[in-house]
């Protein structure tokens, strides 16, 4: 599951939105269970945190609809279109409206005692939830922070069904989503932990004092470093660009590890992008001169966990999603790595032996992406084959004109861009995307 619980969700969130530190952010958690994640938004930001309590106006026979809803304030958004259909009148429109007032007062004093709302005036506000299903709460909300003033409204959702993100879209300047699963049946299938949040854990993070500004938020790195991992250390190079949004470990075979110029030259396209990447020396020089480390899957998935779990402990990698891109006997390591971790969110192979991976490629959750040079016949059908046997979102793109190593003109780049592009949708999460349809394996890049 791509998150552990709320905490967690909101924590890559608040990676996600990292352009917004220093912008003078409000964020607005929808009590109860979007205020855990609204407070790392908030921590990550370094911004105030607050609620948005808002009550639907439900049509007095069918309650579900909404003909508008009422905020603080004395703020009231009405759905006047709803309203004409059902031919209320202003007598029962203003009953319901006092009857949910009183609702959200009572709700007010309970959550905020004597502390004043936040002025969003002329600020931007994050309206946070912990998902959004039907989107009705959610756009209320957002309705209702426009109507007090904020200057911009953003919505940001750990996960959220894709019709509902597409119907509030154009409600608000901006939507953020890292999960948006085509098959989508309830917020909580996103979630290991999707206990209930009560009341008291609501008010504990709402009297928590403000976080630090955003001096807090790790600074970009670009430097050698010595993964934890193998009998010694591996050595590797990471690079962290400026408000990364996820991070790609490389794996890979024999020659081609950090001072590769072919993973140099992908990982230089991914940073353009805004990811942080780790290439490392998955084996010691004397297991490549042995060569039977080369093929030992087993060893170099072990050894790529490993550097990746270190990784991501790292403070400037902290919370960002994962993925892995492999090439030859490294895109097997990363299939199989990935098998037996959900949080690695996405897979690219490049020229790789995926049949390698055997049984594992069955067991593989993270969309993977096969790119294969059209003149890497014997290759292409492995890779071919590998595919056939994958059960989750994949894609095989076949480069032409290029051969394994991917050494004609062009042919590296366009190699590089299709992973950019993949992480870029499966990694980084493009806020209404959904994963690409898959392709019969001859059929090329477009």
């Amino acid at each position: 599951m791509p998150f552990q619980d709320r905490r967690d969700a909101g924590r890559q969130l608040g990676r996600r939105m990292a352009p917004l530190a220093g912008r003078d952010a409000v964020v607005l958690g929808l009590p109860r269970g979007g205020v855990p994640v609204a407070a790392e938004v908030a921590r990550a930001l370094g911004a105030p945190l607050d609620v948005v309590l808002v009550r639907k106006l439900g049509l007095p026979r069918r309650p579900e609809l909404a003909m508008g809803a009422v905020g603080e304030d004395g703020v009231v958004v009405l759905n006047e279109d709803v309203l004409d259909a059902a031919g209320v009148d202003e007598a029962t429109l203003a009953d319901v409206e006092r009857r949910e007032r009183a609702e959200l007062e009572r709700r007010a004093r309970q959550l905020r005692g004597d502390r004043a709302r936040l002025s969003l005036e002329g600020r931007t506000a994050v309206v946070v939830d912990d998902g959004i299903a039907t989107g009705a709460t959610a756009r209320a909300a957002c309705e209702v922070v426009r109507a007090h003033g904020a200057a911009r409204v953003v919505l940001a959702v750990p996960v959220g069904s894709p019709r509902a993100l597409a119907d509030i879209a154009p409600t608000v300047d901006e939507v953020v989503c890292l999960e948006s699963p085509q098959r989508f049946a309830a917020v909580g299938q996103a979630y290991a932990d999707f206990r209930a949040t009560d009341e008291e854990e609501v008010l504990a993070l709402l009297r928590r004092p403000a976080p630090a500004p955003a001096a807090e938020v790790p600074t970009p790195r670009d430097e050698d470093v010595v993964a934890d991992a193998g009998p010694d250390g591996l050595p590797g190079h990471l690079a962290v660009p400026e408000h990364a949004a996820g991070l790609v470990v490389f794996a890979h075979g024999t020659g081609s590890g950090r001072h590769s110029p072919r993973n140099r030259a992908v990982a230089e396209v991914l940073h353009c992008a805004g990811m942080a990447t780790l290439l490392v020396d998955l084996l010691t020089p004397a297991e490549e001169t042995a060569r039977g480390p080369v093929f030992d899957v087993e060893l170099l998935a072990g050894r790529l966990a490993a550097v990746a779990r270190w990784a991501t402990a790292e403070p400037s990698c902290a919370g960002l999603p994962l993925g892995y891109f492999g090439a030859s006997t490294g895109a097997a390591a990363a299939l199989v790595a990935a098998a037996r971790d959900d949080a690695v969110r996405a897979v690219v192979s490049r020229g790789g032996r995926p049949d390698l991976a055997g049984p594992a490629l069955a067991e593989v959750r993270a969309p993977t992406l096969l790119v294969v040079g059209g003149h890497d016949q014997q290759v292409l059908e492995l890779n071919r084959e590998a595919q056939a046997r994958l059960r989750c979102t994949s894609r095989l793109a076949v480069v032409p004109g290029a051969s394994h190593l991917f050494e004609e003109p062009g042919t590296l780049r366009a190699a590089a861009e299709l992973a950019r592009d993949w992480f870029a949708t499966h990694l980084t999460g493009a806020a209404l995307a959904g994963p690409p349809a898959r392709r019969r394996a001859d059929q090329p890049e477009e």
